[in-house]
């Protein structure tokens, strides 16, 4: 039973893992429970499940299985996390649940598969079962079909797709096994229930039994529509609302809405398409030609027999139709006209929206075949163009339909109308524009006229089919007209009208809209002028390109009050009913005279032809007094005028009287119902007037107000006629300015350009030069509305008058027109209205380029021209071009008909020929151009195969097209393009030319539109194999597309689509999509998204189709404001433009402001944590590329989503590098006040840097650059550390840039590298480096030779990584390099090197080859004899080093970094360091006056010397090391010293990866062994003591707990700490002599105590290891020598003594203890341990000698063995090693006497015993944690005071040693003045938990840190007397006194 019990113990994850099936059992009925308790969906506990679902469901025990199928079920019900499973667990259920004999198995596996459905989930489970359809065991087979037909049931057709079922059904019927067949049988009746007929098509083909048997049930079905039972999560409220209203009984309401629940299933979609053009008979076309009637049948019935079926896959059908077309056109037996009409209606039935493409040249066929009277030949045609109809639009064929409406026969007319009336039916308000209302309207109304009552009657119909359809709102405008009989009869047809879409006319709808229109009066006037600036400025832009149909004119809110101030009431509201548009009779001067007389005084009347002017002028003045306090319902204008006009009139002769009656009349127009009749009376006057000087002025301000109230193109058009019928050309040039003026007030809405054209023409050719400037001006008006198309009327005028139109083109480029002013009012509308308007719209409504005068050009396109294009020799065909390009350019602006020739020159777009592609594709950009929008009739047929050539293999052809493509698409919009299956087709094709350029354009494209055709989603699986191509270039394009596809089909489309990839390809398309998902551009509000489309436009130049989507009619009216932007930024990219009218609607630029106030990096609480786990699961990319790919750009798009300011974000990843610029302007801005920030999010913007790197512009560079290293030094400053992650993701791509060739970019990465090793450590910098000597880049190589070089230099050998000899060897291996500079720089580094490590470098290097061992040794050479000539090194941020290759190699100071970036010195005084202490040859020289005048916290440095081993100098090979060693170029202050390196080892001592503490402990033994090395620890002592012990609690709490970890990596790392806190004790007692005065003896004597206690001797003797006991004895025998019998008075902190094993032991110890050595000890031997120290025994002292001698014969300790030996001497003078060296080689005598003899040298001149010092006091004094130490005074052994001059004079000894002149000793400042300098540590502690800790210990250690200091100091200081000045040395004092004291 024990192991049964087992598993009761275990986590309830585990126990549905065990094995045993108990315990697993258990394990789900306890997860149930579990389940039932999370109340939460979205609970952290259920994500713990979410791998073992799967298990619950395919357990291999029944009982079990049946428990895991509950706790599962309920699972999926509730947890949030529960969709991630759906692929797994179904499958599981349907092949491990389904074959199960249990039956309640099977229904809990039914149901898992339902709640999965309901969960949003369908598609993923659909997609299993049917997979579970092919499974061989027919249980599963019925299973699978049973869940979807209760899925089908429950959910209904909207959720479960019917299109895969039913393609499968057939196959089930044929299944040889019952269940299946009856299974089957069921769900067709369920499918049939929700699709009723639209399944007949596919099951026609089963057996006729199984079919009789169907049909029997399906009979049975209740005929009410039926109704989803259960609904999605998302679908819950609906239920509800469901539940309530059959609550109430208000079933009736429901129904209403059920009906729109089910989706009308359409049976075309359900079926396969046949492809029937490979069947056509081989002799088809042939016999359809033959003369013989039956042969011509004959061809037809077999093209009949073909097109029965009901679905026909797409294809090249233009020859097929072609020949249909003429049998319909031409052929005289009707009954083939018929036939024909037939088969046309069959292809366009089989083939729907693709036979789009055909309808524009099969429509004027049919419609023109009317003309037969036999019913079969009509209903034929009736039915063909019908079915045509359907696969087009109304917009696409209405030129043709329009053109046939004017035929002469009544019959045709009808049948036109007709067809016109059952088109209407088809559409809604929206696919019916006004623009497209207008035009039918108007040849509608004509036809209400006709003679013919049949006529009369179709017209009657189809004006009432397009009242009921838009409503009478709209249609009103266009029958002002119509008399009421008329009107009455329309509204009778459009009562019986039943329309195809079931939409009741929102005629209600239309009254509300309206009502409040009237009302708004005067009062708006002031608040309307405001309004209308704001709404009309975003007009100008579209204007341009969208037709005033669309754009709805100027808009149309607030009225401005009119000039006179007087408010335009309802009156003047052209827009309900447009019979208000004033008409008047004209009245005769008598009526007008009683009319006029019944309003002004009667002396007034008389007098106005009085013939004294006086007379006349105080009538006038009487006049306009009457006038202005007239009524406007009063005030009969039009007799008035009269009144003006009569006798003397317009020849009025004083002007004091002219200018008031031009005035009177202004005023009348303002403040009356002016009519158009009144305008005629006085016009011909005001013209007359408008050249004279003093009353011009009024004359114009007449017409203004006149153009104001009858419509400026109306005024417009009559002034300039009249104008130009005069002579006066005074009157002509005043007029066409007056004119200018107004159409910049008025807008150009509804102006007549060709009447315009003509009459500015006449007057360019004018003598009168006054008349040619104003022509010229009024051209440059009118450019800025119609754009440079305006250029072509005149492009046949004199040179020089059309260099002067082009300059005054030019002035207006880049302009956009002013928000007109005036004129508003009368067209004030609803926001809601697509902008219908009173006349205006119906003057312009097809866009100025619709003014323009078109050429019908078919005439010219004849039948040989059309051969010649597809000639056999291409010169004809060129030829055939030349001609139709050259007719197309005379005609400039053409209609839409021409002919054949689309065919003919879509043969020439896949010519053998390329140049002939390419005058095809120039000729069809001309036509563009000149058919304007008509052009999009072509879309189908001339555009499609244009995009075929984006896949042309040439590059050329392929821009070609592109440019093509884009003048097609600037004139059609995109609506045209992306409707129907062509462009789906096209993107189908595996051409990656294709593909790519498909893309890139459509991805240029989608942006910018409002809306798209539902055949988008067409495109989607298309796309998505491009994701997956094998072309690069394709799948970039591909990825850029994904999100404007998802902009317009929104994320759920997209990821439904991906549902019949592949899994794995599915997984990658959906990881895609959540990324595009994140970058989708918000598709904006409806009001801005119409700016998105004019934005996207290009050019003003180009107009926007009047064909683009209707829907854009609406945006016009109620756009707010992002138009303006757009005119204002001409710097932004049409992309960036379209983004800003969707992002902010219409407060913008306030917007903006808001954005950028807040933090621009958001810290999120572990997000870089979280981050780097993702990288590490491989859930995200590593960053690792040579090149950055979009995925990686977009990845991290992605994860700054979060953390970083939308705004900044969109600068950081714009296509522009000036916004690169921008962002890093900010960044550099926010860098000290964001600290955190940055900090969190440093990974990412490190990242974001290294894509920068791969710009190529230096601009940004530089910046990214300049920021690098403020960043680097607020890291250092932060003491920040980076991680593995940071470094391993950026520094790789900044040692790419090391070998950039500009030298500035090289010197600021050298800097970079720099400053990086403050917050990493330089080992791991170095492999980074290495790695970058591999490059093929010569420079890069160079430089990082060189930098390695410095950091060897910088920090010693230990740097060089993986081994020194690994390294150096392949540096070495550069010494070969081709490269000139290559191989210096690795000479370099090596000589470096060499100084570091003397001789062995050769060792470490192996073998060369001769020729580059003969110029390493040169070059060692050399630099031995000149001492300054070591590579002079580009400094960072100092390119000059100022060198003096002089004997004593003085350095000359440079002041601080003078070329150090401005912005660096602001930022910060590079964290307190003088940056001048770099430059400074540190042995020699320190600069006073510098330090004296920075008052910045200096950490003051000391000398240089410090790095020289000085054991090497005295060693027999005697190389003058000082000469070599020029200082470091990048012996930066900021890492003069190991400490940072130690600091950052120690902190990873205390890592909890053991891995990293083993390393890190590892690395700190070797520095404790080495004697030269340890010294460096000196002052990390405390720091390195904490780490050790968290990372002992560590092992204890967490890893001894932690399973995962092997138990030997524990134990690995146990014998690490304890070895290397062993050696550290040892090395602490060897110290003993010079630091036992300065610890606390009691402290440690009760720790010894206590270890006593715990481990009493017997227990230490039964250790393997004899270490302890002899470490305790060894440190207790060292404190009795040192303290001698006073050792027992430190007994003090022992409670009771006498029980003390300790006392005892020192007693017996003091007996035997015969020295007695006072001297000082450090705090630091704590476990204090003490070298094996001689004992006096004789038998020890062999062992001891022995030993001593075994270190001297090994390689690495001969030196520690040297001085032990050395010392061991000194203490027993009388001790005999003469027994040791007999045996040896005489060399070996020699070595060790000279080395002692070098020892002794050494140690009398310091005149104490002392290590060699490795690393110097000036590292002592750095490294010291407490910033506040100073030297206080520097004591000799004794204590006595030592003067600067020992210094001095051992430096003179050294020098003379070293060859060195000393007789320029006194110029420079003595080094000794260093030593007093305050010492404040580089990088504090590594990590902050040790930082705390250490400010802990650090008062208690001050004092012994000061004497342990001193003791140090004298380590390099002989006391030998001083020869210097002492003058100059007080001197010196007082200064450095001076300095110390500032600084406290």
């Amino acid at each position: 039973m024990g192991d049964d019990s087992e598993w009761l113990k275990l986590p309830v994850d585990q126990k549905c893992e065990h094995k045993l099936w108990k315990a697993r059992l258990s394990g789900y009925e306890e997860a149930l429970k579990i389940f039932q308790k999370i109340k939460d969906e979205k609970s952290p506990e259920w994500s713990k499940f979410l791998g073992l679902i799967k298990k619950f469901v395919t357990d291999s025990n029944a009982v079990v299985q049946l428990k895991g199928l509950e706790a599962a079920l309920v699972y999926v019900e509730n947890a949030h996390v529960a969709g991630k499973t759906t692929g797994e667990v179904v499958s599981g259920v349907v092949s491990k649940v389904f074959n199960q004999p249990k039956a309640k198995a099977k229904e809990l596996g039914i149901e898992i598969c339902l709640m999965y459905i309901e969960i949003e989930k369908g598609e993923a489970v659909q997609e299993e079962l049917l997979k579970g359809l092919d499974n061989k065991n027919p249980k599963i087979i019925v299973a699978c079909i049973e869940t979807l037909r209760k899925a089908l049931s429950e959910f209904g057709s909207k959720i479960i797709l019917l299109k895969p079922i039913i393609k499968v059904l057939p196959k089930l019927f044929e299944s040889r096994e019952k269940a299946v067949r009856d299974e089957a049988k069921l769900i067709a009746v369920e499918i049939y229930r929700w699709i009723r007929d639209a399944l007949r098509p596919p099951l026609q083909n089963i057996n006729s039994v199984q079919l009789k048997e169907l049909e029997e049930e399906w009979v049975k079905l209740p005929t009410s529509a039926p109704r989803p039972t259960r609904f999605l999560r998302s679908q819950q409220e609906l239920e509800a609302k469901l539940e309530q209203q059959q609550s109430a009984g208000g079933d009736a309401e429901g129904g209403g809405d059920d009906g729109d629940e089910v989706p009308q299933i359409d049976a075309y979609e359900l079926l396969e398409a046949v492809e029937i053009l490979s069947k056509l008979p081989k002799d088809f076309y042939d016999k359809i030609e033959a003369k013989k009637w039956q042969e011509r049948k004959e061809a037809l019935e077999s093209v009949e027999v073909l097109i029965k079926n009901p679905k026909l896959e797409a294809g090249d059908y233009a020859d097929l139709v072609k020949a249909l077309k003429k049998v319909v056109g031409k052929d005289t037996n009707v009954m083939l006209v018929a036939l024909a009409a037939k088969c046309l209606t069959g292809l366009a039935v089989g083939l729907r929206k693709k036979f789009g493409q055909y309808a524009g040249h099969v429509v004027p066929t049919i419609l023109e075949k009317f003309k037969e009277k036999k019913p079969q030949v009509v209903q034929a045609l009736q039915e063909a163009i019908d079915a045509i109809f359907l696969t087009t639009t109304l917009q696409n064929i209405s030129e043709d339909v329009l053109a046939v409406m004017d035929n002469k026969n009544p019959t045709i007319k009808q049948q036109t109308s007709l067809f016109i009336a059952r088109s209407f039916r088809h559409c809604t308000a929206s696919t019916l524009p006004k623009s497209l209302l207008k035009p039918f309207c108007a040849a509608l109304l004509k036809h209400i006229n006709d003679s013919a009552p049949e006529v009369r009657d179709a017209a009657f119909e189809a004006l009432g089919t397009a009242l009921k359809v838009v409503g009478e709102k709209a249609v009103n405008p266009f029958l002002a007209d119509v008399d009421k009989l008329k009107l009455d009869k329309i509204k009778e047809c459009s009562e019986k009208v039943e329309l195809i879409h079931g939409k009741k006319a929102g005629l209600a709808a239309d009254k509300k809209e309206f009502k409040p229109l009237p009302g708004r009066t005067a009062a708006s006037g002031a608040a309307g002028d405001k309004d209308t600036k704001d709404i009309s400025a975003p007009k100008p832009g579209p204007l341009k390109k969208a037709p005033a149909a669309k754009a709805g004119g100027p808009p149309k809110k607030g009225k401005p009050a009119a000039p006179g101030g007087a408010g335009n009431t309802g009156t003047k509201n052209k827009k309900g009913l447009e019979t208000k548009e004033i008409v008047e009779p004209e009245l005769s001067i008598e009526v007008c005279e009683e009319k006029a007389s019944a309003v002004l005084p009667p002396t007034c009347i008389q007098l106005l032809d009085s013939s004294n002017w006086k007379e006349r002028l105080a009538c006038m003045e009487e006049f306009q007094k009457a006038v202005e306090l007239m009524d406007r319902t009063e005030m009969p204008c039009q007799a008035l005028v009269r009144m003006l006009a009569k006798k003397p009139g317009w020849k009025e002769t004083n002007f004091q009287v002219m200018q008031m009656k031009l005035h009177i009349v202004a005023l009348i127009a303002q403040k009356g119902n002016f009519s158009k009749t009144s305008a005629q009376v006085v016009l011909d006057g005001l013209v007359d007037k408008i050249g004279d000087v003093k009353c011009g002025n009024n004359a114009k301000e007449a017409m203004t107000a006149i153009a104001e109230a009858c419509m400026l193109p109306w005024t417009a058009e009559q002034v300039v006629s009249m104008a130009f019928s005069q002579k006066n050309p005074k009157n002509q040039s005043e007029t066409l300015n007056w004119l200018s003026n107004a159409i910049k007030e008025f807008g150009f809405s509804g102006l007549n350009v060709k009447a315009f054209i003509s009459n500015v023409k006449t007057a360019l050719a004018a003598t009168n030069p006054a008349v040619r400037t104003a022509a010229i001006t009024l051209l440059g008006v009118m450019y800025l509305y119609v754009g440079p198309s305006l250029r072509m009327f005149f492009e046949d005028e004199k040179p020089a008058l059309l260099s002067q139109i082009d300059a005054e083109f030019e002035k207006m480029q880049g302009q956009s027109p002013p928000a007109p002013t005036r004129g508003i009012s009368k067209h004030s509308t609803s926001g809601t209205d697509e902008g219908e308007d009173g006349d205006e719209p119906d003057d312009g409504s097809n866009d100025v380029v619709d003014l323009l005068p078109r050429t019908e050009i078919s005439d010219k396109i004849t039948s040989e021209l059309v051969s010649k294009i597809g000639d056999k020799n291409w010169k004809i065909r060129k030829e055939g071009l030349d001609e139709v390009a050259g007719i197309i350019n005379d005609a400039k602006f053409i209609q839409p008909n021409i002919g054949e020739l689309p065919t003919a020159l879509k043969g020439r777009l896949n010519d053998s020929n390329k140049i002939l592609v390419q005058q095809t594709l120039n000729i069809l950009q001309q036509l563009a151009v000149a058919m304007g929008p008509n052009i999009k009739q072509h879309v189908k047929n001339l555009g499609i195969p244009i995009i075929t050539v984006l896949g042309d293999s040439k590059n050329n052809v392929r821009a070609a097209a592109l440019a093509t493509v884009n003048a097609w698409a600037e004139q059609t919009g995109m609506k045209e393009w992306l409707e129907g299956e062509d462009l789906s087709e096209e993107l189908k094709k595996e051409n990656p030319f294709l593909r790519q350029e498909l893309l890139g354009w459509l991805a240029e494209k989608l942006p910018t539109l409002r809306s798209t055709p539902t055949d988008l989603i067409l495109c989607v699986p298309h796309l998505y194999s491009c994701l997956e191509d094998r072309n690069g270039d394709v799948r970039k394009k591909a990825q850029d597309a994904l999100p404007f596809f998802m902009m317009h089909l929104g994320y759920e489309k997209m990821a439904k689509a991906t549902g019949k990839l592949k899994p794995t390809s599915k997984d990658q398309v959906l990881a895609m999509l959540e990324k595009a998902k994140v970058n989708m551009p918000a598709k904006p509000a409806p009001p801005t998204k119409a700016t998105s489309k004019p934005m996207g436009g290009s050019a003003p130049a180009k107009f926007q189709p009047a064909s683009a989507p209707a829907e854009d009619c609406i945006s016009s009216s109620t756009e707010p404001k992002p138009d303006p932007k757009k005119a204002k930024a001409p710097g932004l990219s049409s992309k960036a433009k379209s983004a800003q009218g969707k992002k902010m609607p219409s407060k913008t630029s306030l917007k903006e402001d808001e954005d950028k106030s807040g933090p621009i990096f958001i810290v999120v609480p572990n997000g870089k944590e979280q981050r780097m786990k993702d990288e590490k699961g491989l859930k995200v990319l590593k960053w690792n590329f040579t090149t950055p790919r979009d995925e990686y750009i977009e990845q991290l798009k992605t994860q700054m989503s979060s953390c970083v300011a939308k705004w900044l974000q969109d600068e950081m990843f714009h296509s522009d590098f000036q916004h690169h610029n921008k962002a890093l302007a900010v960044m550099v801005d926010h860098l000290e006040s964001e600290k955190e920030g940055v900090i969190g999010c440093l990974d990412l913007i490190l990242k974001w840097l290294t894509l920068r790197f791969f710009d190529t512009n230096t601009s940004v560079l530089m910046k990214a650059l300049e920021y690098l290293k403020l960043l680097f030094t607020l890291l250092s400053e932060e003491e920040y550390h980076l991680t593995e992650n940071e470094a391993s993701s950026f520094i790789p791509y900044l040692v790419v840039k090391v070998g950039e060739p500009k030298d500035v970019i090289r010197k600021d990465v050298r800097a970079i590298l720099n400053r990086m090793c403050l917050v990493y450590p330089a080992s791991k910098m170095f492999p980074f480096i290495m790695e970058g000597t591999k490059s093929k880049n010569s420079k890069q190589r160079a430089e990082c030779l060189e930098e390695l070089g410095c950091l060897v230099e910088s920090y010693g050998m230990n740097v060089c990584q993986p081994t020194p000899g690994k390294a150096l060897k392949e540096i070495a291996v550069h010494i070969g390099d081709r490269d000139n500079a290559v191989r210096n720089a690795a000479l370099n580094t090596i000589v470096t090197v060499y100084n570091v490590h003397g001789d062995q470098v050769f060792k470490l290097i192996g073998n060369l080859s001769e020729k580059d061992m003969s110029m390493l040794e040169e070059r060692i050479k050399r630099s031995a004899k000149r001492p300054s000539a070591a590579p002079i090194k580009q400094v960072e941020e100092k390119p000059q080093r100022a060198q003096n290759i002089s004997s004593n190699a003085n350095m000359l100071r440079k002041g601080p970094a003078e070329d150090m970036s401005s912005k660096l010195n602001q930022a910060r005084s590079m964290s307190g360091h003088p940056e001048a202490a770099q430059m400074v040859r540190r042995e020699f020289q320190l600069d006073l006056d510098e330090i004296e005048n920075d008052n910045g916290t200096v950490r003051c440095e000391m000398p240089e010397l410090v790095q020289h081993k000085l054991d090497d100098i005295f060693e027999p090979v005697l190389i003058p090391e000082p000469k070599i060693r020029a200082v470091s170029p990048h012996f930066d202050d900021m890492h003069s010293n190991t400490a940072s390196t130690i600091n950052f080892i120690i902190s990873q001592v205390a890592s909890g990866d053991i891995n990293t503490s083993i390393q890190a402990l590892t690395q700190i033994d070797e520095v404790l062994r080495q004697e030269d090395k340890a010294e460096a620890m000196s002052g990390h002592i405390d720091q390195f003591l904490i780490a050790t012990f968290m990372q002992l609690r560590l092992i204890y709490n967490t890893h001894m707990a932690d399973e995962k970890l092997e138990k030997d990596e524990i134990i690995k790392l146990y014998s690490c700490i304890i070895g290397n806190m062993i050696s550290c004790l040892w090395r602490m007692v060897r110290l003993l002599p010079d630091t036992i005065n300065s610890i606390n003896l009691d402290r440690i004597l009760l720790d010894i105590h206590i270890f006593m206690k715990v481990f009493p001797k017997e227990k230490l003797k039964q250790c393997k290891s004899e270490f302890p006991i002899r470490t305790l004895k060894t440190l207790l025998h060292t404190l009795c020598k040192l303290k001698g019998p006073k050792i027992l008075d430190h007994l003090t902190m022992i409670d009771n003594k006498n029980e003390s094993e300790l006392e005892a032991h020192l007693c017996r110890m003091m007996k035997h203890s015969m020295d007695q050595t006072g001297s000082k000890s450090d705090k630091e031997t704590e476990k204090g341990a003490s070298r094996i120290d001689e004992k006096s025994s004789k038998a020890k002292v062999n062992d001891f000698l022995a030993e001593i001698f075994k270190k001297i014969g090994s390689k690495e300790n001969t030196k520690e063995g040297l001085a032990e030996l050395y010392e061991y001497k000194k203490k027993y003078s009388d001790a005999d090693i003469e027994p040791f060296l007999k045996n040896s080689s005489q060399f070996f005598q020699s070595y060790v006497e000279r080395g002692l003899r070098v020892i002794e040298m050494e140690r009398e001149g310091k005149g104490r015993i002392s290590t060699s010092t490795g690393i110097s006091p000036q590292m002592e004094v750095t490294c010291v944690p407490t910033p506040t130490s100073t030297v206080s005074s520097i004591g000799n052994t004794n204590g006595e005071e030592v003067g600067p001059s020992v210094y001095l004079e051992r430096l003179k000894i050294l020098r003379q040693r070293c060859g060195l002149d000393n007789t320029k000793q006194d110029d420079r400042p003595p080094l000794t003045s260093l030593l007093s300098k305050p010492a404040v540590p580089t990088v504090a502690s590594s990590t902050d938990m040790l930082h705390s800790k250490l400010s802990q210990l650090r008062e208690s250690r001050e004092q012994h840190q000061h004497s342990d200091l001193d003791s140090n100091q004298t380590h390099s200081s002989g006391t030998v007397t001083s020869s210097s000045s002492t003058a100059n040395i007080d001197d010196l004092k007082k200064r450095l006194e001076r300095i110390k004291s500032s600084r406290k």
